[in-house]
């Protein structure tokens, strides 16, 4: 494995506790504007979409340019955090993103409003991927190994946190203006451009030259199946262009890591995968972030129109969730620093397996407060292994880069999250039309209207969470408005289907976990690492 080569401003191994924490600090507020606006922009889509007047099918690339870029640049970020440093990446990564969300809200009305709104989505995308890995490789650098498990999960677990809190400041701020959702961005960043200014973060830099090839085609490649994965919910898994993405970023994908492994300076170091730990740690958090990111969107449609939530009830409702999430992540830091990440991982996922399973075997009580448990102990079980694969994903591979092996596991997150996001909602769609048109059957609607209502039906509640009776004077019609309660009870136990597949996804990552050779990596073998000497033992 390559060693990192200390360059000109490279961080003095020791730093005082309050530079610690203004760091931390700093590098928090920085990542909570890529962490809020990831349910915040979902709240105004009706607002953006009524004043601007943009297709159906445009807002979704509104909101899908900013996953689109994000899966596709993270590697280049990790990458570029290891050349230039940490801290200049995230200051210019800040400063893409906080200006492409000024722009965002200052779109113009007219013709060019979707075009414009896409385009600086997808810049505010290339912000995040340039910010969060370099952010992460900060934290990293400035405390030591024994303390880095700690300080990690009060990062994962603050900033996870702050995801629930986009539908509630959507909301908010929707009610004054749809376009303060991207100008609320400004003032954090200005905190953490002030806070990364006053911790004095030396910069770590590594020799080498940028792969301009390689980040072309891992872009491509990611930006291509991405696309695929996302699309697949509208276009059907039977559509040939799903496919036509999803095959052709996946084999732009191999030809990717062909070529990293004939460069001398490659994006991605591939060779950090030998490492056993290191792909335990990957595929533990691919397989729980097929149920984490997902759950954001699924948890909240199914409040507003099993439960008929409002928009801020259904945020309140993912509260129940972080406050398992945000507990168990500081305790899973500890387990990390005192035993390493082996008993975090394998308690985390178990517990996860099985608070997703009981949560999903109550949701057709339709009650908020009889489920509260349930999505603690969900939570709970995703807080114990976020922040702990995640470290010692990084710990275990000191030698090939923070920013680097930051990228890979964020690339891994990000791209389990769209896969999650295609097939749970493809399985939400097709249960709930089938559902739907067996009650629509059985109240006297014949089979032709059942399946055409159910379509209508499935496509209103899945897109946006919109319950409402439907207008009309029909036969249909009437027979819908009088099965709205059987309607939602359908959904839920559509919905069902989507939490055990969640729980199942987490009883997978637990065999995973089986298979990490436990220990944890101390700081005499961290100090070796990052000289290039020999690796100590792990312990």
């Amino acid at each position: 494995m390559s060693t990192a080569r200390p360059g000109r401003g490279t961080a003095s191994p020791t730093r005082t506790a309050p530079q610690q924490s203004v760091a931390l600090a700093a590098m928090m507020f920085a990542v909570a504007m890529t962490f809020i606006d990831q349910t915040i922009v979902s709240i105004a889509a009706p607002d953006i979409v009524r004043e601007l007047d943009l297709s159906s099918s445009g807002m979704q690339w509104v909101v899908n340019a900013y996953l689109l870029s994000l899966a596709a640049f993270f590697a280049l970020g990790g990458r570029l955090a290891d050349l230039y440093g940490p801290r200049r990446v995230v200051v210019a990564g800040t400063l893409v993103f906080v200006v492409s969300s000024v722009l965002c809200g200052c779109v113009p009305d007219g013709g060019a409003a979707q075009t414009w709104l896409i385009v600086f989505r997808a810049t505010q995308g290339l912000g995040a991927a340039l910010l969060f890995p370099a952010a992460l490789a900060v934290v990293v650098a400035v405390f030591p190994v024994e303390r880095r498990g700690r300080a990690l999960a009060l990062f994962f677990g603050v900033t996870g946190a702050l995801t629930a809190i986009g539908p509630l400041l959507g909301g908010w701020l929707t009610s004054w203006t749809w376009r303060a959702v991207f100008w609320v961005n400004v003032p954090v960043a200005i905190v953490a451009l002030v806070l990364t200014a006053l911790a004095h973060i030396a910069d770590r830099r590594r020799s080498g030259t940028l792969d301009v090839r390689g980040a072309v085609l891992v872009a491509a490649g990611m930006g291509l199946s991405v696309l695929g994965f996302q699309q697949a919910w509208s276009w059907g898994w039977d559509s040939w262009a799903t496919w036509v993405c999803i095959a052709g970023g996946i084999a732009v994908l191999c030809v990717f890591v062909r070529f990293e492994h004939r460069v001398r300076h490659p994006l991605v170091d591939l060779r950090v995968f030998r490492d056993k730990a290191f792909t335990v740690d990957a595929a533990v958090l691919f397989f729980s972030m097929l149920a984490f990111v997902p759950l954001f969107f699924f948890t909240s449609v199914y409040a507003q129109v099993s439960l008929s939530a409002s928009p801020n009830q259904a945020a309140l409702f993912l509260l129940y969730f972080f406050v398992g999430f945000a507990i168990a992540s500081q305790w899973g830091g500890r387990i990390l620093d005192k035993r390493g990440a082996r008993p975090a991982l394998k308690l985390g996922t178990a517990l996860g397996c099985v608070g997703f399973a009981l949560w999903a075997g109550k949701l057709t009580d339709l009650s908020m407060h009889d489920q509260w448990p349930y999505a603690a102990l969900a939570g709970a079980g995703i807080g114990f292994v976020l922040a702990p694969a995640s470290t010692d994903a990084v710990n275990r591979s000191i030698g090939a880069s923070y920013g680097e092996v930051t990228g890979i596991t964020q690339t891994v997150r990000n791209y389990a999250a769209s896969v999650g996001l295609a097939v749970y909602g493809t399985i939400l769609t097709h249960v709930t039309s089938s559902k739907v048109e067996d009650t629509l059957e059985s109240r006297g609607v014949s089979a032709g209207d059942a399946g055409a209502v159910a379509r209508d039906v499935t496509e209103s509640v899945t897109g946006n969470g919109d319950a409402r009776p439907p207008t009309g004077s029909g036969a249909a019609a009437e027979a819908t408005r009088d099965a709205m309660s059987a309607i939602r009870m359908d959904f839920a136990e559509a919905n069902q289907w989507v939490f055990y597949g969640m729980a199942i996804a987490l009883g997978v990552a637990f065999l995973c976990a089986l298979r990490h050779p436990g220990g944890k990596v101390d700081a005499a073998r961290a100090r070796a690492a990052e000289a290039g000497e020999p690796a100590a033992p792990v312990r």
